[in-house]
C-alpha cells in the first residue's frame, strides 16, 4: 500500500472504536505503512492527519514497540501538531511512552528512549499546558510531566506553577486531574514544593 492509498484508507476512519481497531490493526500487521502513517500524521495542515492520529495512538495502545525504530521522527515533529483532534492522541502517545519507560516492568522503551526523546516530549507536554489547548491533552501532559519530573528535578516546581496558575480558570475535568497530580508531588520523599 502506497502513502496515497493509505492516505484515501484514513478517509474511512471515524470516531468509532471498531473503525479505529480495524486501521491500528492494519498498521499492525503491515509495518512497512507505518513510517507512512507518520508523514500523513505530520501533514498537520491536512485534517486527514487528524486520522493518522487516531490510528497511530490505538496502534501504540497496542503494539507501542513498533514506534520504536520511529522515536526520533515522532518526538522532532509532535510539536508541529495543531489541530485539537490530532493534539489529543499525540499527548495519550507520549504519555504511553513515558508510562513504558517509567513502569516497573523490563520493557523496550526503557532502552529506546533518549534523552533528546524525553525532552522533546517534555518540551511539547510543557506547551499543551500552557498553550489553550482542551482538557484531555492537559491531563496526559500533566501526567507524563509528573513521571518525567522524577527523573528531572526541575519538573514538578515547573508543573506546580503551571497547575496552581491556571487552576481556578480551568474545567472541573482539569481540576480533577490537578488535584490527583499535587498530592502525588506533595506526597513525594524529600522533595521541596
Amino acid at each position: 500500500m502506497t502513502k496515497d492509498q493509505l492516505y484515501n484508507e484514513l478517509n474511512y476512519v471515524n470516531h468509532s472504536r471498531e473503525k479505529r481497531l480495524h486501521y491500528a490493526n492494519l498498521i499492525i500487521k503491515n509495518p512497512e505503512l507505518l513510517p507512512e502513517l507518520l508523514n500523513i500524521l505530520f501533514m498537520v495542515d491536512d485534517k486527514i492527519s487528524c486520522r493518522a492520529a487516531w490510528v497511530l495512538e490505538f496502534m501504540c495502545s497496542e503494539k507501542l514497540e513498533r514506534l520504536i525504530p520511529f522515536l526520533d521522527t515522532f518526538t522532532e515533529n509532535l510539536h508541529k501538531v495543531h489541530l485539537d483532534p490530532a493534539v489529543r492522541p499525540v499527548a495519550k502517545i507520549c504519555e504511553y511512552i513515558t508510562k513504558a519507560y517509567f513502569s516497573k516492568q523490563e520493557n523496550p522503551i526503557k532502552q529506546a528512549l533518549n534523552t533528546k526523546h524525553k525532552e522533546r516530549i517534555i518540551e511539547t507536554c510543557f506547551d499543551y499546558m500552557i498553550n489553550d489547548e482542551k482538557i484531555a491533552p492537559k491531563a496526559y501532559s500533566m501526567n507524563t510531566l509528573y513521571l518525567f519530573g522524577n527523573e528531572f528535578d526541575w519538573i514538578h516546581p515547573e508543573l506546580i506553577l503551571i497547575i496552581e496558575r491556571d487552576f481556578q480558570m480551568q474545567s472541573s475535568g482539569f481540576k480533577a486531574r490537578a488535584k490527583q497530580i499535587l498530592q502525588k508531588i506533595k506526597k513525594k520523599p524529600n522533595k521541596k514544593t
